[in-house]
């Protein structure tokens, strides 16, 4: 298995914000694997409904611009719920 990008950001974090979780992981290895797949997973889905149906009319860069938009915003998003753990850690 390996760990992608998402995978690896999520290690790095979990590395300072969570070295017992991590320590009490059984494989490491396979967790962040799953998990940076899972994200990608969850980022392009929520990119996909962030960014909708193409107006009519619209040109390369308004497309290019939306999609870009709409991928940092799942981006942002997923990796505060997936990784950074931030609705978890305020409740």
């Amino acid at each position: 298995m390996m760990v992608n990008l998402y995978g690896a950001q999520a290690r790095e974090h979990w590395t300072r914000a969570f070295p017992d979780r991590l320590r009490d992981l059984p494989d490491p290895e396979a967790f962040f694997s799953t998990l940076g797949q899972d994200i990608a997973d969850a980022i392009e889905a929520t990119t996909r409904t962030l960014a909708g149906e193409a107006p009519s009319g619209e040109t390369y860069l308004n497309r290019l611009q939306r999609l870009n938009t709409a991928r940092h915003t799942a981006e942002s998003h997923v990796m505060r719920q997936m990784v950074y753990l931030e609705s978890a850690e305020k409740s």
